[in-house]
């Protein structure tokens, strides 16, 4: 905010009151009721959203979500693979105009995402559980289904969701443990999963429908989808930590699989010849799988940071950092383990390291930041906090970090601005850093 804000004080009532107020707009642009044809009945349905704002909609949280899951993975074999083998399915989908991706993120958890606007991801960790190129098929299939049959559209429109914006403090998901949940608060960072469409049982039935149509129709056999519904279902019933956010967004029953099976025998039982491609998959993925156990790893010491269990957290992650030795994932989490156990010192360092593995991505910039901050190197936090506002525009959570350092440094008006400028970036809504912000802005008369 480049003017001063002397003229643009607040009352504590104002403050209260913008508190309770949601935008009902995202990147400026307000949603308003009206009919649609769905694009996979041909119905008429009720619809806020039109397709050009399911792509602003997409291009504004992705970069989120993505970062929050440690970035694309840098292995480009990898990522070509999931690309190519998702832009296969794409001439059969019903809505072959939208600007799909397929990309592959650094996360260990068990998941894959669709954003409204055509951005589908794949974690590491479920890569690792699929046996061949049709159960890929079949889950960028299933997250195509859900782009399709604009599901996340119509949440929006039921008013299921009641703002798409991004919140620089986020409230950690539910399925994370109180761990993580304390780290989320503590850093002001986004979650995993918090930025991801919940869908519904009949959400899922369709988009398995849609999914089974789509990966047939591309040359794979149905069975492709029967086994990644027996990889879903036996991951539901063992419940791992690892795949808790996969089903709070995708719920899973013992149905799905026997509609799979009942598609697999009858309708795309001409199917069973083709080729699940599985050599394939393997050669394409083998630099994952050597990771495979470090990865496992990884996912134990996150499971035991979500239940504040810090020093066995940190002993596993330390096995893991001994094979993932320049894994950017293992040292952002190392990192943030140190800042749990207060360690900011070995926590920068981890995180320094982690910059140097994956300049581009955000999450090391952050946290070097809160180590920075903690360690009372205010000019070294401000530079970390606007690298990550370079990287990674739009969250305002830089804002108020930036002038929290500004403020720790005396340099009260820059600070004020700061201050001032998140708080209305987020709405006026409450939160410790708001409180905080409000509270300095009135000690120097900005805020009455």
């Amino acid at each position: 905010m480049n003017q001063s804000i002397a003229k643009s004080k607040i009352s504590r009532r104002q403050f209260l009151k913008y508190t309770a107020a949601m935008s009902a707009s995202v990147t400026g642009v307000t949603f308003f009721s009206g009919c649609a044809v769905d694009p996979v009945t041909g119905k008429k349905q009720l619809m806020m959203v039109s397709q050009e704002q399911e792509i602003g909609i997409d291009k504004q949280q992705r970069p989120f979500q993505f970062s929050s899951d440690y970035g694309i993975i840098k292995d480009s074999k990898i990522n070509t693979y999931v690309s190519n083998v998702g832009k296969g399915l794409v001439p059969y989908v019903h809505r072959p105009q939208m600007p799909y991706n397929f990309q592959c993120v650094n996360a260990t958890y068990i998941n894959a995402y669709a954003f409204p606007g055509g951005s589908i991801a794949v974690t590491r960790g479920i890569l690792l559980k699929l046996n061949n190129e049709a159960e890929l098929a079949s889950l960028l299939g299933h997250e195509l289904g859900h782009v399709n049959a604009r599901h996340s559209a119509e949440q929006i429109s039921k008013g299921q969701i009641s703002s798409l914006l991004v919140q620089g403090l986020a409230v950690a998901a539910s399925t994370q443990g109180a761990g993580l949940g304390e780290l989320t608060q503590k850093l002001g960072m986004l979650s995993q999963g918090l930025l991801l469409s919940k869908y519904s049982r009949d959400n899922e039935r369709e988009a398995d429908y849609l999914g089974n149509e789509y990966m047939v129709k591309a040359g794979y056999p149905s069975k492709g989808f029967v086994g990644l519904m027996e990889i879903l279902n036996s991951l539901h019933k063992e419940r791992p930590n690892s795949a808790q956010i996969l089903f709070s967004t995708h719920p899973m029953s013992s149905e799905r699989l026997e509609d799979a099976v009942s598609r697999k025998n009858g309708q795309y039982q001409y199917s069973k010849e083709y080729s699940s491609s599985r050599d394939r998959y393997m050669d394409n993925i083998a630099s994952l799988r050597n990771k495979k156990e470090g990865i496992e790893l990884l996912q134990q010491g996150e499971k035991h940071l979500s239940k504040k269990e810090y020093d066995k957290a940190e002993t596993i992650i330390n096995k893991s950092l001994k094979i993932l030795k320049n894994d950017y994932t293992a040292h952002v989490v190392m990192s943030k383990c140190m800042m749990m156990k207060e360690k900011p010192l070995q926590a920068l360092s981890y995180a320094n390291s982690a910059q140097k593995l994956y300049p581009s991505e955000s999450q090391a910039h952050y946290i070097a930041g809160i180590a920075n901050n903690e360690l009372k190197k205010f000019d070294a936090a401000y530079q970390n906090f606007s690298k990550c506002d370079e990287l990674l525009p739009g969250n305002p959570q830089m804002t108020f970090f930036k002038g929290y350092c500004l403020d720790k440094k005396g340099n009260t008006k820059p600070a004020a601005n700061n201050y001032m400028s998140y708080l209305k970036l987020i709405n006026y809504q409450s939160n410790t850093y708001s409180k905080y912000a409000y509270s300095r802005l009135k000690e120097w008369g900005y805020a009455k």
